[in-house]
């Protein structure tokens, strides 16, 4: 795990909170938010080396993240949630898809479509699990 790495998910969440038009503080913690989200992904994906499991696991730190800070901020947890899985986001699979299913190769294509799949989903289900367990656990609490 490399500190440029934690900047970088940084700067790409808190690029992405500007095209998002989010501002003030709110950048700041947009920003950590996906920081949140992709030291987790690291720390798994160096302990475990899967994929899916890591993309899952930093789309549930982002989720939490964002969650707690939209409590504390009083705004959407969107503000935070959708920033900070853009260094989640399997772009580079889906790029390569796209490249093999160009140069016909067909098999290489579809084991990069699964993956790039499989990571979408993962962020998706992190995301909402998250969430619907704050949803359940706060309405527990004002019931």
């Amino acid at each position: 795990m490399k500190l440029t790495e934690f900047l970088l998910a940084f700067g790409g969440s808190f690029c992405a909170g500007l095209l998002f038009n989010i501002k003030g503080s709110k950048l700041l913690w947009a920003g950590l938010s996906g920081m949140a989200g992709w030291i987790a992904y690291a720390f798994v994906v160096t302990h475990t080396g899967q994929l899916f499991f890591s993309v899952f696991t930093g789309a549930i730190a982002v989720g939490v993240f964002s969650e707690v800070m939209a409590r504390i901020l009083k705004n959407p947890a969107t503000v935070f949630s959708i920033p900070g899985i853009f260094p989640l986001v399997p772009g580079i699979a889906a790029y390569e898809t796209i490249q093999y299913l160009l140069s016909d190769r067909l098999q290489e294509a579809g084991s990069k479509m699964v993956e790039t799949l499989a990571a979408a989903g993962a962020i998706a289900f992190g995301i909402l699990l998250v969430t619907a367990l704050f949803k359940l656990a706060f309405s527990k609490k004002q019931a």
